[in-house]
């Protein structure tokens, strides 16, 4: 190999250098987000654990979409944090390609887990009368482990392929953490066949993943709707409403990330887009899920109780 291509060991994170003086102030906004976040699904998880009544299918996946959740926002956020606080926002070669699989591992395993958990309320809704039999104990833990499987396997090509490329110029990323279209940017080499697995293999697991998502709710949509019941109608609008403003906000912003054409990229847009599927999403699981949910406010409720008691 060129020696030349063997130059950068280490890249740096502009993140938000455009608005430095405005970074101070960043950090506590961001430390609360964190801390907002981590303690809202952790909540989630453990009222799932302590309440028998919450052992559903449906409960089951919120439990663990929470887990994905806490080490999805824990993949990018410290490392901001940190950088937000200290001038030196270097991270090393393997850091950067460590932080990038993580990142894209639990990206790609919340599309299918997303599309997990709306084929799980088409089934409760739809076909109510056998709903038990076809979302079995089994069935759930395969749609989990599925869904980790596909996000492992496209994490591993994309960094794969994008650290097997020279960077032999400029270090500095374009982001606040280490993510795929950011780093291809600055590699000395042609990157049309990187651009082409994104498109394709990335494509395959947003896109697939978001068009299976859609027809469940299409499906759901169409059931509620012909409902007679309007009491029946509001509350399971409101149950799937909550899965709707999710898949909004993670999709539409995760989209228009990947999927872009390279000209319209814009210095500094990287980090305000990112923000919205890897920070702003997470923050809002427990919100969504919880406090529009009677049943897990109840619960929430009983644990505390039971804990002042003891």
């Amino acid at each position: 190999m060129n020696m030349n291509h063997t130059m950068v060991t280490e890249f740096i994170l502009l993140g938000f250098s455009g608005i430095t003086d405005q970074q101070f102030f960043l950090f506590p906004i961001f430390l609360c987000i964190y801390v907002i976040t981590v303690s809202g699904n952790l909540s989630i998880i453990i009222t799932y654990k302590l309440s028998p009544s919450l052992h559903t299918p449906m409960y089951f996946f919120l439990a663990n979409f929470s887990l994905l959740e806490i080490m999805y926002v824990s993949s990018t956020v410290p490392k901001m944090l940190s950088s937000l606080l200290s001038k030196c926002k270097v991270i090393s070669f393997s850091g950067c390609a460590i932080q990038m699989y993580c990142v894209v591992l639990f990206g790609g395993t919340e599309c299918y887990m997303l599309a997990a958990m709306a084929y799980d309320r088409y089934n409760a809704i739809c076909h109510p009368l056998i709903y038990t039999q076809i979302m079995r104990e089994i069935v759930c833990i395969q749609h989990i482990v599925g869904s980790y499987v596909i996000g492992a396997v496209n994490a591993l090509i994309h960094t794969v392929l994008t650290f097997s490329l020279p960077f032999c110029g400029s270090n500095e990323i374009d982001h606040f953490f280490c993510d795929v279209p950011p780093v291809l940017e600055l590699s000395c080499q042609d990157i049309s066949v990187n651009v082409l697995v994104v498109f394709v293999i990335g494509g395959c697991v947003v896109i697939g993943s978001f068009v299976l998502t859609t027809l469940s709710y299409i499906e759901i949509i169409s059931k509620i709707l012909k409902l007679r019941s309007a009491s029946g109608k509001k509350k399971t609008f409101a149950t799937c409403s909550s899965h709707l403003i999710v898949v909004a906000i993670f999709y539409g912003s995760a989209i228009f990330m990947y999927f872009r054409a390279r000209s319209s990229y814009r210095v500094g847009q990287n980090s305000v887009i990112s923000l919205m599927y890897t920070v702003f999403s997470p923050l809002l699981n427990p919100f969504i899920y919880s406090l529009r949910n009677k049943e897990v406010k109840s619960n929430i409720r009983n644990i505390f109780l039971r804990l002042i008691q003891f």
